[in-house]
């Protein structure tokens, strides 16, 4: 029987689903616009755009691992992760107004305003979110009730997603009268003091109740963290030259680094870990955590099958159906619909478990997103009856997910009695950045396929179907191949209650 002791009360679940929804005023904002602001607002080319995303969004999954072992180093009165979401706040609200800036440069000049303001944007992000995903790992103990807290808090993150998804056309047109470089600028001003003051709200409303195990506290050198991290680095780097030119040889190069990288990490991991310094045991209890691994997958193949639908939905109700207040309408009636499902969400796992819900939701969904594919221009009715549905069953995906990672955490200190909570969390935000950007990436280079330019009512004509492709089978192929990796997922609802009974007594114990 569950402890009542590890329910929180109402007013913490909300304070914390409001670091969320400020997070997805940036989040659900860039995913969903600043592809068609770069190519139709600032001029840059479909190409460079794409590349610009996927290589900074994979870079920047190599700060969400340093952000999270920082996070866990870190000790304050306030705790270990509740202090960076307050510190980065007036930061990342700068950089969302710069990144929908647009200066009076050069064609070459604006691409490096871009890559320097997306950069920036990412870090800032990075600073923010890592630690407050970290932070629902260490609220309580009861992995239902993180289930609970993850739908609350993807509740808010919906909600932030209304808001910045739903009126931004609407607020360009109203602040820039015709001038969209006027109107995306001042529009962004606005989201940036919501954001700041929901982080307040977030800091001010929780606390942090789970302490790591004594040995784990254990403190590294931040140079020899940094040393440790370049593994990372070279394989992502040459993932996504492989992803960018497709061509024989950067495909070879990405093979061989991949080659050694493996033979590399099958040494390291042979070491007896007392001879291994504490971050290097992190990364040691990381890489043998095969669910963590599992759920790094899981959330890649969620991202893109989510991502690829949002980062077309503004180019696919613009040019094919052929009005773009469309789009905003269908954002804020699926996220509407997101909202009420991320509510939900824990409660029916505790009826069908996480399993079985996320199984659900990606069979039912990858099906009603397949049909999109019969729609015509003229049938709004059914588009958006088709993404609503879609979108009700999409929405537990992002939920199970983050909850599942406070499950490997725990698994983790069952397994090691160490817990670097900051570390496994990051993979939540690695996850949205690798994922984002690949799927942001795809969208571009798809077009690009067909030929697409902003600036061009003849190529977009011609892209048309390729808008079509990318709003229906194409995400859902990785829906379904998410399928398949869940079967062998291994901590069930059983297995998650022993963990959670033994982990308990044995806190109880050190106490």
């Amino acid at each position: 029987m569950e402890n009542p002791s590890h329910k929180l009360p109402l007013l913490e679940k909300i304070g914390y689903a409001m670091g969320d929804g400020a997070a997805n005023l940036v989040w659900r904002g860039v995913l969903a616009y600043i592809a068609v602001f770069y190519t139709d607002t600032l001029g840059i080319s479909a190409v460079a755009a794409a590349t610009l995303i996927l290589l900074v969004r994979l870079s920047d999954g190599i700060t969400d691992i340093i952000m999270g072992m920082v996070a866990d180093r870190t000790n304050t009165r306030f705790g270990k992760f509740r202090p960076w979401i307050l510190w980065s706040a007036p930061v990342l609200g700068l950089f969302m107004v710069l990144s929908f800036t647009t200066p009076d440069l050069s064609p070459e000049m604006k691409l490096v305003w871009a890559y320097f303001t997306y950069i920036g944007l990412t870090l800032a992000y990075t600073v923010n979110n890592v630690p407050y995903s970290a932070l629902m790992g260490v609220m309580t103990p009861s992995h239902t009730e993180r289930t609970v807290l993850s739908g609350y808090r993807f509740a808010g993150a919906f909600l932030g997603g209304v808001v910045v998804m739903s009126f931004t056309p609407d607020l360009v047109k109203y602040f820039g009268q015709g001038d969209d470089a006027l109107g995306y600028q001042q529009t962004m001003y606005v989201f940036a003091g919501l954001l700041v003051i929901l982080c307040m709200v977030t800091f001010f409303t929780t606390k942090e109740r789970v302490a790591p195990p004594p040995e784990s506290m254990v403190q590294s050198s931040f140079g020899e963290m940094f040393k440790n991290i370049v593994i990372f680095c070279i394989p992502l780097g040459a993932m996504s030259w492989f992803f960018v030119q497709r061509d024989l040889v950067s495909g070879v190069v990405f093979a061989v680094v991949i080659g050694i990288t493996a033979v590399f990490l099958r040494g390291f991991l042979r070491k007896p870990r007392e001879t291994m310094t504490s971050s290097q045991r992190d990364f040691a209890d990381l890489l043998t955590n095969k669910p963590w691994l599992m759920i790094l997958g899981l959330g890649l193949f969620t991202m893109f099958f989510n991502g690829i639908r949002f980062g077309t939905v503004a180019y696919y109700f613009t040019h094919y159906m052929g009005d773009a207040s469309l789009g905003g309408k269908f954002f804020f009636a699926t996220t509407l619909v997101s909202v009420f499902a991320a509510i939900i969400a824990g409660y029916l796992t505790r009826l069908l478990g996480k399993k079985a819900l996320f199984a659900i939701s990606l069979i039912v969904s990858g099906i009603l997103t397949c049909g999109v594919w019969f729609v015509q221009p003229g049938q709004v009715g059914l588009i958006f009856t088709l993404g609503v549905a879609a979108e009700f069953f999409a929405a537990f995906m992002p939920v199970l997910t983050f909850s599942m990672l406070g499950d490997t955490a725990d698994y983790s200190e069952w397994k090691n009695g160490r817990r670097a909570t900051g570390l496994l969390y990051s993979a939540g935000t690695f996850i949205q950045k690798m994922g984002g950007g690949f799927a942001g990436a795809l969208v571009l280079l798809v077009l690009a396929a067909y030929g697409y330019v902003g600036t061009d009512p003849e190529t977009i004509a011609n892209a048309k179907q390729g808008m079509v492709s990318l709003m229906s089978w194409i995400p859902s192929l990785f829906a379904f191949s998410a399928v398949a990796l869940l079967v062998f997922y291994p901590l069930n609802t059983q297995t998650m209650a022993k963990i959670e009974k033994e982990l308990i007594e044995r806190r109880g114990a050190r106490s």
